[in-house]
């Protein structure tokens, strides 16, 4: 902003009386061309003029004197202050239109680059057969019954990033409750993937999970409360 931005702008009144001198008003029509605040003042000051024109001698005099406070006989004609704000406001709004043309230019660019980019995606999706995501690779293990248990059924396992999931189908569960399932790994280590109460039926659906990976599982079996062994299913 121009250092003597204030003091200039004391000026405007003046400027509009024409009370300023010629190197006053030289510099004040300098500020004038690129200040928007003092134009948007001077825009606002523009009718004070033509309303001290209105007022009675008597008012617009010192205490009461013949004498007026100021002189308007010296001030800038109306069509000149009309003029200059004429220019400011076909300036204004000059800048605005293209302010809103330079706006309405980039967002077409961006709609285009947006549409062009949705062709380019469709196309290449039309172009490309559809991809059929892999399924988890399952192991269905059947179950062997222990000596005198009779139970029978299946196990089926599904690996998982954090292990493996265990659905087990079984029937003919003897014994007494809870019924255990356990998961045992080719290093020997065992995990109880599920436990579950007795049926009347003898019949149980069950999931389980353990944090065994599927390659290294060795077999799946199942217990009474008593850990007696019902029945072991065997992974290959």
């Amino acid at each position: 902003m121009n250092p003597d931005h204030d003091d200039l702008r004391r000026l405007l009144g003046g400027y509009l009386l024409g009370g300023l001198d010629d190197a006053d008003t030289d510099r004040l029509d300098a500020h004038l061309r690129d200040c928007d605040e003092c134009r948007d003042e001077l825009d606002r000051l523009a009718p004070v003029p033509e309303l001290l024109q209105r007022l009675p001698d008597a008012q617009r005099a010192a205490g009461g004197g013949a004498q007026p406070l100021i002189s308007l006989s010296a001030r800038p004609s109306q069509e000149n202050v009309e003029g200059l704000l004429r220019r400011m406001r076909a300036e204004r709004t000059r800048e605005n239109r293209m302010a809103r043309v330079r706006w309405l230019a980039a967002a077409a660019v961006v709609l285009v680059a947006a549409v062009i980019g949705v062709g380019v995606i469709r196309g290449s999706r039309e172009n490309q057969p559809p991809q059929v995501l892999p399924s988890p690779e399952l192991v269905t293990a059947q179950f062997e019954a222990a000596e005198g248990s009779g139970m029978s059924g299946e196990a089926v396992l599904t690996p998982k990033t954090w292990g493996v999931s265990i659905a087990l189908d079984v029937t003919k569960l003897r014994g007494q409750g809870p019924f255990l399932c356990q998961v045992k790994s080719m290093r020997g280590t065992v995990e109880q993937a599920a436990a579950w109460g007795p049926t009347p039926s003898g019949n149980a659906k069950v999931i389980g999970a353990s944090s065994i990976q599927l390659r290294d599982v060795q077999s799946v079996s199942v217990a009474d409360h008593d850990g007696h062994l019902l029945g072991t299913a065997s992974v290959d």
